[in-house]
């Protein structure tokens, strides 16, 4: 079985296989050749954007830099915005669907480390080989979410649709569709109802109007 299998298994894999050090490697070079570019250079980005992930959607757009570290285990979908700064560590899969917004130094993680410190240094693989090794759980983002500035998503996390996740939150655990959710760790504090609509605000809302 090869190491990128053991990753999508859950199992425990070891991050300097030749074939996986070449995977990211190639994404750190793509990342770094996206983050360099003008931000109006807007063909070139998208080809490296194209490059660099497993599927992106229309209308998506990330303002960089960028970091992806294998980039091809991300899935991104349409009208997504990422704002300055967004880390995706997948190792394990991370898919995000439509129209999220992405505050800036959105960090999402999913390789986890063992606790116990020899475990770190060295463990055998099936083949008795001293290896460094970790696993990796998957993250799964809804649509229409709104994530504000520093936000963190741990490993195995999946955010529903139409949840908003406060400034400087780190999501340890699951969070259920509809709900605003803040803290560290992040824990869920309402729902999100229509009293939460702009029109409930007219001197926010101004002379503008919401969408029929």
């Amino acid at each position: 079985m090869s190491e990128e299998a053991k990753i999508f298994k859950g199992e425990l894999f070891c991050p300097g296989d030749p074939e996986l050090k070449a995977m990211k490697l190639r994404s750190h070079k793509l990342s770094r050749q996206y983050s360099q570019l003008e931000e109006d250079d807007v063909e070139t980005r998208q080809k490296i954007l194209e490059m660099m992930v497993a599927s992106v959607g229309q209308g998506t757009f990330m303002q960089g830099p960028v970091f992806f570290h294998y980039g091809v285990h991300t899935r991104i979908g349409q009208r997504n915005f990422f704002n300055t700064n967004t880390v995706i560590q997948d190792d394990a899969t991370v898919t995000i669907g439509d129209d999220n917004n992405f505050g800036p130094n959105l960090t999402i993680v999913t390789p986890i480390h063992p606790l116990v410190a020899s475990e770190r240094r060295w463990m055998r693989n099936e083949k008795g080989e001293r290896k460094h090794l970790c696993y990796a759980k998957p993250v799964v983002i809804g649509n229409d979410c709104w994530f504000g500035a520093n936000v963190t998503i741990c490993p195995g996390v999946t955010i529903g649709d139409n949840c908003v996740i406060g400034a400087g939150a780190v999501v340890t655990r699951d969070i259920p569709p509809n709900f605003l959710a803040v803290g560290v760790p992040c824990r869920v504090l309402r729902q999100i109802t229509e009293k939460d609509s702009l029109v409930n605000f007219p001197n926010i809302l101004g002379d503008n109007s919401l969408d029929e």
